[in-house]
This record gives C-alpha cells, structure tokens and sequence, in this order.
C-alpha cells in the first residue's frame, strides 16, 4: 500500500494547492491512500464544512484535525455524519466525532487511520499513548488482519514526545506522522521495527510567513507581549509537504518512505519510488 500523509493545511493559500495539485499528485505517486491534516484550513483557525468536502472530493481519504479542532463550531454537526474526519482521540468522552476510522482502499484491504494530541506544551488532554494503546487492541494488521495498514497522526508540540510515541509503536503500525508545529523535518526513516516515522510533516501553506500566518503580525508579538490585530495567514504560494510511504503486503509495515515538498519556497524533493 502507498500512503500520502500531507501536513497541516494552513489558510487560502494552502486550501487552493491541496485542492488543484492533489488529484495529480496522487496519480504520479499511485497513492492508493491519501491522509490530509486539515485543522489549520479555516482562515488558519478550524476547519469549515464546505472545505472538508472539497478536500475529500480532490482526493483525500481521511482528513485529521488537532488543538484547533472547534474553533469553527460548524464542523461539530459535520463530524458527527462524517467519519472520514477524525480528531484526537486522547479528547475527553462525550467530545464530538470520533479519533478513529478504518476505510476501505481499493485493491489493498482496510486502513485503519487514527490521531492522538500530544500534551507537552499543549492541552493537558487524556494520556494519547494510553489511547492508541486501546484502539490498537482492537485490530490485527498485516494481509490476514483486520485491517492491512494503520496511519497514525500525533498533533504535538514536543519532538522528544512524538519520537517517544514513534519507538512505542514500532512494529506495530504502518506509519506515525507528527503534526501541529508546521516545519518539515528531515528525519523520514523506518524505524527499527518497520514503522515509517517522521517527526514533522511540515504544513500545505505560504512559508514566506511565520508557521503559515502574515510575518508582520506574528512577528510583533514576540516584540511587545500585549494584545496585536489577529492573525492572518500569508496568502503566497503554498508548498505542499509531506511523506510517501509504501508497506509490504504480508506485515502491513513500512518498507520505505520519502519526502513530499511539492511548489512554493522550499526546495522541490519527491520520494525516489
């Protein structure tokens, strides 16, 4: 199975690249699934209904959200009738949506794709390494388990806590992509266990910016600690970042996974498979 994970999508610049490159790009990678972090698609704050569907229709299987997941409380009906959207599901119980799906890709089986918010540095939410630990009871992986592939996001501010739920889950899960800090890392590798890991995704978005907002006033605020104008996100054009990752048939793991940067201002890297 191919699987594209692109990071958080951030603002219209980013929204317009997903939407108009992600049909062909998943035809050049032969991407049999594409997994989209979408909390950050809203004026950079939240995920509006009419955005999800457009993603899902340019071709994305599951879309993940994070820590802005609620800041448009649209989506809150959506999610309830859409189960390719998902949120962390270290959120307390009763939170709308769930933290977990498992689809169906065409000629390879089931993946089972799911996301867990980190806690250093963030809301003090339930333990996440506790929760993938209780979903991943539930399914077998590999070509005669319940499910072929699992993807899994951690939306997480600290490297040290996203490596450390990358080495707990080695051997066990198909790919673990970190979220949420917008910079693409360059510590794409299998883990010893046959997990594909990277620490950070980067972000679909204008990085002539601070974390995809204007450089202006996000700048200013580390100048002078009192309220500024809200932020906006820079409206140049978007790289698209991410990782390709491909797993063996029989064990459900990763056996190798490349870099995705595709337009905008960073240099160009495709996967070399």
């Amino acid at each position: 199975m191919r699987i594209l994970f692109l990071g958080d999508v951030v603002g219209r610049s980013g929204r317009d690249a997903v939407v108009s490159r992600l049909p062909g790009l998943r035809r050049e990678l032969s991407a049999d699934l594409v997994v989209l972090n979408a909390e950050n698609a809203s004026h950079g704050f939240g995920l509006a209904p009419d955005m999800a569907r457009a993603f899902l229709e340019a071709g994305a299987d599951v879309l993940t959200l994070g820590n802005h997941a609620w800041d448009r409380k649209e989506i809150v009906p959506y999610i309830e009738g859409e189960p390719r959207l998902i949120r962390p599901m270290n959120y307390p119980p009763g939170t709308p949506g769930r933290g977990a799906t498992v689809v169906e890709v065409p000629g390879k089986g089931r993946a089972l794709v799911m996301q867990v918010m980190g806690r250093l540095f963030m809301e003090p939410l339930d333990d996440p390494f506790r929760a993938a630990q209780a979903e991943l009871a539930r399914h077998t992986m590999g070509a005669n388990g319940s499910v072929q592939a699992v993807v899994v996001d951690i939306h997480a501010e600290a490297t040290s806590e996203k490596l450390g739920f990358g080495h707990s889950f080695d051997g066990r899960v198909s790919l673990v992509c970190g979220t949420h800090t917008h910079v693409p890392t360059a510590d794409h590798q299998v883990l010893e266990g046959g997990t594909g890991y990277v620490t950070d995704a980067g972000m679909c978005g204008d990085y002539d910016s601070v974390i995809g907002m204007g450089k202006a006033g996000a700048s200013i605020r580390f100048w002078r600690k009192v309220p500024s104008e809200r932020l906006a996100p820079a409206e140049g054009e978007a790289t698209l970042c991410g990782v390709l990752a491909e797993t063996d048939d029989a064990t459900g793991l990763a056996t190798r996974i490349g870099p995705v940067r595709l337009g905008g201002r960073l240099s160009q890297i495709m996967p070399g498979f």
